[in-house]
């Protein structure tokens, strides 16, 4: 999987990643969907890391969930802060 696909893939996953997560981010849409990609890519390291491929709706789905995680740790943070 290259990198540029994990970042086109992450810009899908960060906007369905807000929309799954509604409420005011600290930074908005552009935060959320740079987390997308950061997740995206993570997920596309560890999955290569594991063994597991995932284009397409597997691809898509891991690249959510890490941009999920990643949106609920950063507003964790910066309500903290």
């Amino acid at each position: 999987m290259g990198l540029l696909y994990m970042i086109v893939l992450g810009l899908i996953a960060g906007t369905i990643a807000k929309f799954l997560m509604p409420g005011k981010d600290p930074g908005g849409i552009i935060v959320t969907i740079l987390l997308g990609i950061a997740g995206s890519v993570v997920g596309g390291y560890l999955g290569q890391a594991f063994g597991l491929t995932g284009g397409g709706p597997v691809g898509l789905l891991g690249s959510v969930v890490g941009a999920v995680i990643l949106l609920a740790g950063y507003r964790m943070i910066k309500k903290k802060g």
